[in-house]
């Protein structure tokens, strides 16, 4: 009995001299590692497919519209206050001329390569260049700019090209959810989100022409010209401006709208250049002051001004002198819609056709007068390169 006792005695400390060895210098060999999360207690969610989003996810319109969307890079030859010199160039010989560049962002509205961007990205560019969202490039061609809508058409030569789907504008509310797609400074293809704040805004003094549709979604500098979508990846807008004074989004951001944009392109398209009716007036807003310098009379019910545009000057041998407009008419009426503002009367002046007589009505102090006009062709706008 004795010699087994011993025998376990001997074996049980062999043992614990292996443990102690063994959780000293192997102590894993010792411990289980988990081997999956569910070891650990924790959770995984299960991978989804792209095309099954939560409820909310917009991540189905910026899928739909992202790949029409392009980043544009325009370069410039600087043109230095010496050149053409001759006496420069005899006594230091030619120098290189170093590029500027400037970054903006366009979208892709035609399979055929067709570019919307804005006037002002490639206002001076001597070269573009055209970024896709695959990472192809290729070098664009002006087909046209309008510096009064800021919108300028583009063209590039490649096949298979992705194109966005034009919306309608009468679709869109104030509250509606859109995304802002663009290459914000540079960093690359980016998506904001926010929502219509409001339509037709104008008197911001951007552009001569001005119906903008103003968001919240962030918009920032090299998202020019990049597409304002709603919730089904639909052209809305092209972005084109943002109120700042820091120079980045403080929420109040500036689209042209789809239906202007449509309309310039079809111009542009057709004749390469925009055609508008003009009167040669300079038109004011109607106030109190003005109205009572010139005895225009208000309603002898409510005390209101009547609506309308206060003609502030004339140019000689213009159309509006030869249909006998003078300084201080009221123009309430282009063809057969009102007008109440500098804006609308300078949308409708716009859309008159040149060359084909329309009718003004006017109030010349508290007499009604019918007028009719031949409106000529509204003078190119003169740009960077045009000087």
């Amino acid at each position: 009995m004795k010699r087994y006792w011993l025998l376990f005695s001997q074996s049980v400390t062999v043992l614990l001299a292996v443990l102690f060895v063994v959780s000293t210098l192997k102590p894993q060999w010792l411990i289980s590692a988990p081997r999956t999360l569910g070891d650990l207690g924790l959770q995984q969610a299960p991978v989804t497919s792209p095309f099954q989003r939560p409820a909310g996810s917009l991540s189905a319109a910026a899928r739909a519209a992202s790949p029409a969307v392009v980043s544009i890079n325009t370069s410039q030859k600087k043109q230095p206050h010496h050149k053409g010199d001759p006496w420069f160039r005899f006594f230091n010989g030619p120098s290189e001329e170093p590029h500027q560049g400037g970054l903006g962002s366009g979208v892709i509205v035609s399979p055929a390569g067709y570019i919307l961007t804005n006037h002002h990205v490639i206002e001076e560019a001597d070269d573009i260049e055209v970024v896709l969202s695959d990472g192809r490039t290729a070098a664009a061609k002006v087909i046209g700019v309008d510096p009064d809508t800021d919108l300028a058409l583009l063209q590039i030569q490649m096949a298979n090209l992705p194109s966005i789907v034009l919306g309608n504008l009468e679709n869109l509310q104030v509250g509606d959810v859109v995304l802002a797609i663009g290459n914000p400074f540079g960093v690359g293809q980016t998506v904001t989100s926010g929502i219509v704040s409001a339509l037709g805004r104008n008197h911001l003094g951007i552009n001569t022409f001005e119906n903008f549709i103003q968001t919240d979604a962030a918009i920032n500098p090299g998202n020019s010209g990049g597409a304002l979508v709603d919730v089904d990846g639909h052209l809305m807008g092209i972005n084109s401006a943002i109120y700042s004074r820091s120079g980045g989004s403080m929420g109040i951001g500036f689209a042209i709208p789809v239906s202007t944009a449509k309309s310039i392109m079809d111009s542009l398209l057709k004749e390469g250049k925009v055609t508008r009716g003009w009167l040669g007036l300079e038109p004011s807003e109607l106030n109190a002051e003005s109205a009572q310098a010139f005895g225009v009379p208000q309603n002898a019910q409510t005390g209101q001004l009547p609506k309308g545009v206060m003609v502030a000057g004339i140019l000689q041998n213009g159309p509006a002198a030869k249909a006998g407009l003078k300084p201080g008419d009221v123009i309430t009426q282009v063809a057969t819609h009102p007008v109440a503002n500098v804006a609308e009367l300078l949308s409708q002046v716009a859309a008159l056709q040149p060359g084909q007589v329309s009718v003004l009505q006017v109030l010349r102090g508290a007499q009604a007068l019918q007028l009719t006009v031949t409106p000529g062709t509204r003078p190119l706008r003169r740009t960077a390169k045009d000087k």
